[in-house]
């Protein structure tokens, strides 16, 4: 009896060992994603430990590429758990001031990231620009609306959902609709027309993919990866004459307590493997 109770507490102690496992505040992930090498480049034993966790801060829009490198990492790296926190960069950077523990802050744009450079929130000599983005028009299945080029969206009556303008989605898109309502093309105050047909301005971005999803909108302005995250939404592109590259930096945080874990997870979303991951969700690598 006393032997066949070791055998069974060693069996317990070698499956509870295994367990571990990404955390996601906000989505879900699905375990079908491949394991890149680069995963565990420049990873110190020290740094990976069996006991090792890392809490990333991340812009929603980089929701499905950060839930498959994060995997990624974890199968690579046994015993390491990466949960994510994924926000609007405005929302997540408010927290971080208000002291809500973090090791790693990944934001939409250089303003959330800035505001906490300046607090001495962050290690400043992590900072690096790790992606790029750009805006596009996406509108419910049927297009019921009948929206079919920029110039439709003045058109009175039609619902249009942008980001806050305080999220950096929202802040992009209202400057696209200002460079296209500095061209002759689109009429006067075209910018200040399209504005008065916002019924509604969401926290993240992906809240407007959500209400154009559902046919609460006939139209969103949203980016490119959100656009390919949510490939059954018909779009209209935004040449690139009138619209934003959105650069988005990633840093390990002051107060971090795994930075060298941070840094190497970091240095994989920096390689190569990385940033194919970045690219099969629409973004694109930035240009030093």
């Amino acid at each position: 009896m006393h032997r066949r109770l070791v055998m069974l507490s060693l069996w317990l102690v070698i499956v509870l060992s295994g367990c571990s496992g990404l955390k996601v505040v906000q989505g879900s992930v699905t375990d079908n994603t491949q394991v890149d090498s680069a995963a565990t480049h420049g990873a110190s034993q020290n740094a990976l430990s069996s006991s090792s966790s890392l809490t990333v801060f991340a812009a929603a829009s980089l929701t499905g590429a950060f839930q498959e490198m994060a995997a990624n990492f974890e199968k690579a790296n046994p015993g390491v758990n990466i949960q994510l926190n994924l926000a609007g960069s405005q929302i997540l950077s408010t927290q971080i001031a208000q002291g809500a523990p973090a090791d790693i802050f990944a934001s939409a744009d250089h303003k959330n990231m800035d505001r906490l450079v300046e607090a001495g929130l962050v290690m400043t000599d992590t900072i690096k620009d790790f992606a790029i983005n750009q805006l596009v028009v996406i509108l419910p299945e049927g297009n019921p609306a009948n929206v079919v080029t920029l110039s439709d969206l003045v058109r009175p009556n039609l619902k249009i959902v942008l980001a806050d303008e305080t999220v950096p989605a929202g802040k992009y898109a209202r400057q696209v609709l200002a460079n296209l309502g500095a061209d002759p093309a689109y009429g006067p105050d075209f910018d200040t027309r399209v504005l008065a047909n916002v019924v509604s301005n969401e926290t993240d971005v992906k809240q407007v993919v959500t209400k154009v999803e559902l046919g609460e909108a006939d139209v969103g302005i949203v980016y490119t990866s959100d656009a390919i995250a949510a490939s059954n939404l018909p779009t209209i592109p935004i040449p690139d004459a009138y619209n934003i590259t959105a650069r988005y930096p990633i840093a390990v945080l002051a107060e971090s307590q795994h930075q060298n874990l941070a840094e190497a997870f970091i240095e994989y979303i920096l390689s190569a493997e990385g940033q194919a991951v970045l690219n099969r969700w629409g973004f694109n690598q930035p240009r030093p």
